[in-house]
């Protein structure tokens, strides 16, 4: 059975025939801070996204923040059925999909949400762009790591008047 297949990439998305000329490899993987659940930067790249999704490739979103990403994206003119939603449970499971999802062939643009990045997830992703063949956009939150920065010697204030007015929105 292996000798039939070949070479040919074992899951059924990736079975994509491309011309050699076609594969553009290297492409940079820029990364943005922000403290606005990367908002503004998505608004940046949309008219970008709209161009790429006519292409009939995949727009990978993994962890998008719970912003209007629908919205903003399909008022831009985003095809919605190119675009596919990861979620993954931890930061190495994140790092993996954009790997994966930038290097397949498969898709024209990979923007990953995060917290910020260490030395070696940095390293990680320069290597991955050396063989990447789409957009690739990291939104570091950067005021999700400072929230978690509690020094240990302070004492939390009484956070109970102040839990009873946070409103939650869903974007579903």
């Amino acid at each position: 059975m292996n000798k039939l297949m070949g070479t040919a990439p074992k899951h059924p998305g990736l079975w994509v025939d491309m011309p050699k000329a076609d594969i553009s490899l290297g492409q940079p993987i820029t990364t943005l801070q922000t403290s606005n659940h990367g908002i503004t930067e998505l608004a940046h790249y949309a008219s970008q996204l709209a161009q790429l999704s006519q292409q009939g490739q995949w727009i990978v979103l993994i962890n998008p923040a719970n912003i209007s990403y629908k919205q903003m994206l399909a008022s831009a003119g985003v095809r919605m059925d190119r675009v596919l939603l990861v979620h993954t449970k931890d930061e190495v499971e994140t790092l993996w999909a954009m790997e994966k999802a930038l290097t397949s062939g498969t898709s024209s643009a990979v923007i990953t949400w995060t917290h910020s990045l260490d030395a070696r997830d940095s390293r990680r992703l320069e290597l991955v762009a050396k063989s990447a063949r789409a957009l690739g956009v990291v939104i570091e939150d950067v005021s999700a790591s400072l929230t978690t920065q509690i020094p240990s010697n302070n004492a939390l204030p009484n956070t109970t008047a102040s839990l009873n007015s946070i409103n939650l929105t869903s974007f579903h």
